[in-house]
């Protein structure tokens, strides 16, 4: 081997070592959730599109915000991602005091993926069918309402909380480790109701274990056309409550790393068999860019001030 050759190949290796390297999707919640469904589903994706090894890390805790610390201090190069709601950055920025990491700068937005129908769902035993027969209950059992949530702060909360002061009811949010324990209790009826993605609970949906009082946003779900937008039943604190599912890099990604993270997975997005699939648990694609991500970031967070500030919550843990 020429010594010029020898240092071609010495330059190369690196690189290719890097190219090598897992990428690791880190999602905020436990096994079983939207998210988790989502990150699992674009893992496999990536990696039938040869991008090699794609891992997904669950980090449950505090609504998420244990994992995008952990993503804002991964090194920025494009290996380390972070798949997580638009509240994150929409909503928790006006309600946090301490929020602990800034929701301009600590990530960058890569791409947006899907958007997220939410509902609130309860057990199939409780004797309320919609939103509606929701509030008449709990204005005669005082007390006995209550919210369970896996994230505090999140659209749907901020919702019931301003459902209530509407409406003259108490609501009590409960705040779960993810999805699926919340899920459980909903079932079971130890909560009154619950908020979350409709992909969250579909499975339990059509297996009669769940049944959807209303979903948020002002058109109603694809995969639930035959349930009731809450607008529609007279609620329309839910308005903003479609929120969607983003990709985040660490700050400090260099544009054409940046660039090459949102081109794989608006590529994945566009796979008619991963669409398939995330419709039927309740998402729906959109694909759209990082720079799309930022300005709906924008508008979003200025919907929400007003409703933020009119419910007066603020975020303690």
């Amino acid at each position: 081997m020429t010594a010029v050759a020898a240092a071609a190949v010495a330059m190369s290796t690196p690189a290719r070592a890097a190219d090598a390297e897992p990428m690791h999707i880190i999602v905020g919640y436990a096994p079983g959730g939207a998210a988790d469904s989502l990150a699992r589903l674009y893992a496999e994706q990536l990696r039938q599109d040869g991008h090699g090894t794609v891992v997904v890390e669950n980090r449950p805790g505090a609504s998420a915000r244990l994992a995008l610390d952990y993503v804002k201090r991964a090194k920025p190069d494009g290996k380390t991602v972070f798949i997580g709601p638009s509240p994150l950055f929409t909503i928790f920025p006006l309600t946090y005091k301490k929020l602990g990491y800034d929701a301009d700068k600590d990530l960058i937005p890569a791409a947006v993926l899907t958007d997220v129908p939410t509902a609130v769902a309860a057990g199939p035993q409780q004797p309320y069918r919609n939103m509606k027969e929701y509030v008449d209950w709990a204005k005669r059992n005082p007390g006995g309402a209550s919210l369970g949530l896996a994230t505090i702060g999140s659209a749907g909360h901020l919702g019931t909380v301003a459902l209530g002061k509407s409406a003259g009811i108490s609501i009590t949010p409960a705040a779960y480790r993810g999805a699926s324990p919340m899920l459980v209790d909903v079932i079971s009826g130890n909560v009154s109701i619950g908020w979350d993605a409709v992909a969250s609970m579909m499975p339990l949906y059509k297996g009669g274990k769940l049944q959807f009082l209303g979903v948020s946003g002002t058109r109603r779900a694809k995969a639930l056309p035959d349930v009731p937008t809450m607008k529609e039943q007279g609620f329309s604190q839910y308005d903003y409550a479609t929120s969607w599912y983003g990709v985040f890099v660490p700050a400090g990604t260099q544009p054409d790393v940046l660039a090459k993270v949102e081109k794989m997975f608006l590529a994945a997005s566009g796979n008619a068999a991963t669409a398939t699939k995330l419709e039927a648990l309740g998402l729906e694609v959109v694909a759209r860019s990082g720079q799309e991500a930022r300005r709906r970031i924008q508008v979003e967070r200025a919907a929400w001030k007003p409703i933020v500030e009119a419910t007066g919550f603020v975020a303690e843990d």
